[in-house]
């Protein structure tokens, strides 16, 4: 009778960084806010655990290191030969859609620096956009930052958010069309005013008000410089 094969776990020799980055993309990809762990990524490996650690220092600079592959992702969504102001909005909906695709990962890195090259062409990209809009120097440096941190902010706050269970953003989100509808008018007369309108707010709408708030105040403040 013939012996069914036995899966042998595979050394860290046998292992290479590229192997455990596009292997750690794949548990991200999969959701939840533990999809993302060592155990389970030598698991998806077929690899001890530990093997890990012969090519990464720790879980963090594992993180970091597919952190900055998943900017890769957003830089290969962004087209050529965009006005600057096209390229910035590109770049908001790509690391929308990038950060939503692996929620575990761009929750943990939002307030982070991967300090490698795709976050290096990123920041290139963005100063790149603010130069041609006409700012240089210090202002350039701080509409840098300005872009940067809200894009991570929002991308971050949402993939964290699309980690908790459907039921509990189910009542956030309903919470609009019902517990703000049902105040007391003579204490929040404002939001009974404005309640069915705050409840029609799409998601997607306040992020664009907001991207394209930091582009109006790039071409504000670089005519005011012009001057």
């Amino acid at each position: 009778m013939a012996k069914t094969p036995v899966r042998t776990k595979r050394s860290g020799s046998q292992l290479s960084p590229e192997a455990i980055i596009e292997a750690s993309l794949r548990l991200a990809a999969r959701g939840g806010a533990d999809a993302f762990t060592v155990r389970r990524l030598g698991e998806e490996l077929g690899a001890d655990p530990t093997a890990i650690y012969r090519h990464f220092r720790d879980k963090d600079e594992l993180v970091l290191s597919v952190a900055d592959r998943a900017y890769g992702e957003v830089l290969d969504g962004i087209p050529d030969g965009l006005s600057w102001q096209d390229r910035l909005r590109a770049l908001a909906r790509e690391s929308l859609r990038v950060a939503l695709k692996y929620p575990a990962v761009a929750s943990f890195t939002a307030s982070r620096t991967t300090r490698r090259n795709n976050e290096f062409r990123l920041v290139e990209l963005i100063l790149g956009a603010i130069g041609e809009a006409g700012l240089d120097g210090a202002e350039a440096a701080l509409h840098y930052r300005a872009v940067a941190d809200a894009l991570l902010a929002y991308a971050g706050q949402s993939a964290a958010y699309a980690l908790f269970a459907p039921e509990i953003r189910a009542g956030d989100e309903s919470s609009w069309a019902r517990e703000y509808r049902m105040v007391d008018a003579a204490l929040f007369p404002r939001i009974t005013r404005l309640s069915r309108e705050l409840a029609e707010v799409r998601i997607q709408e306040i992020y664009d008000v907001q991207v394209e708030a930091l582009i109006t105040a790039i071409e504000v403040r670089a005519r005011a410089v012009q001057r």
